[in-house]
């Protein structure tokens, strides 16, 4: 890496396997839940997740890379505490908290990756491709906020009074 050119692209590459392996994560935890609305949250935002892919695969196109060739470690650790917490055997409701917890730390992450990477993009001039991560960014800015009111307006209220009382 000599350029913040390259250093774009690897990182792109980064955000890219972090996609694919969100993919795989995010069918799991549809899966686990038990509420309907996180289900439903998590098999919408699974959908937006392959859109992100491709949009990804047209921003390296538009650059002239290669996606291939990184592997998130960061993303892997995300999901191995994501798969932990649906290994635990917890009760649904407690789960449902979890699992949220579990999907706000990625979107955290990605929302930390796909900011950056548009900053530098657009200082590098390269406004198609900072559009295509922009557009990405807000999609997981959103999802970020639709599992915080599902958190407080459904998710940790069922947990709460299914929870025996200290």
């Amino acid at each position: 890496m000599k350029t913040i050119r390259d250093l774009l692209i690897e990182e792109m590459r980064d955000t890219y396997s972090s996609e694919t392996q969100i993919l795989e994560g995010l069918g799991a935890m549809a899966e686990a839940a038990t509420s309907p609305n996180l289900t439903q949250a998590f098999q919408t935002h699974r959908q937006e997740t392959q859109n992100q892919v491709e949009r990804l695969e047209r921003a390296f196109e538009h650059l002239g890379a290669d996606p291939e060739g990184n592997t998130c470690e960061a993303t892997q650790g995300l999901i191995a505490e994501a798969e932990e917490v649906m290994d635990e055997g917890l009760p649904g409701e407690l789960l449902d908290v979890a699992l949220v917890m579990a999907a706000q730390k990625v979107e955290h992450y990605e929302i930390a990756s796909y900011g950056s990477l548009k900053t530098i993009a657009q200082d590098c001039g390269e406004s198609e491709v900072a559009a295509l991560l922009a557009q990405t960014l807000e999609e997981e800015k959103a999802t970020d906020e639709k599992l915080t009111q599902l958190a407080e307006t459904e998710i940790n209220k069922r947990a709460i009074a299914a929870s025996p009382s200290a």
